[in-house]
């Protein structure tokens, strides 16, 4: 038998929790009368040179940035550190986007003891959140979000 330890547990595949998540954000945003499209591409870049890149989700109507991220805790009950260099990725990613969007970090509510891993995040990275982008945290058990900050 294949025992992949990387795999989430009770999910059929990462990708499969990652779509499910999006969508779960999506049916969020809908019910706060914001519709948005999956792949949103802008233009991104520092100066004068652009290039395009695919947000998770987006509008332009109202202009909205939005990038999903499901992480856990690890099993052991540590920090994923690779998974918090994505969070930091996508960080920059909304430093330079184009600055007339509202720009949301959207991720699972998932704790270890007392801590929320979005709220460690901020905690231990909160100087790499550029101004202005907010953070969420999704509770995929009640379909409710908080705004941490």
């Amino acid at each position: 038998m294949d025992n992949n330890n990387f795999q989430r547990p009770g999910a059929l595949s990462n990708a499969h929790a990652g779509n499910d998540f999006e969508a779960a954000a999506r049916a969020f945003f809908a019910t706060q009368g914001v519709v948005l499209s999956k792949n949103f591409a802008v233009l991104v870049g520092v100066a004068e040179r652009k290039k395009l890149h695919r947000f998770d989700l987006g509008s332009e109507n109202p202009p909205v940035l939005v990038e999903c991220k499901s992480h856990t805790w690890t099993q052991g009950g540590n920090m994923p550190s690779a998974k918090m260099t994505v969070w930091n990725e996508a960080m920059y990613y909304f430093h330079v986007a184009p600055p007339s969007y509202r720009k949301i970090f959207f991720v699972l509510k998932h704790y270890r003891k007392e801590q929320s891993l979005a709220a460690y995040y901020l905690k231990t990275h909160g100087h790499l959140v550029p101004a202005g982008v907010e953070l969420w945290e999704y509770d995929f058990e009640s379909s409710t979000a908080e705004r941490l900050r």
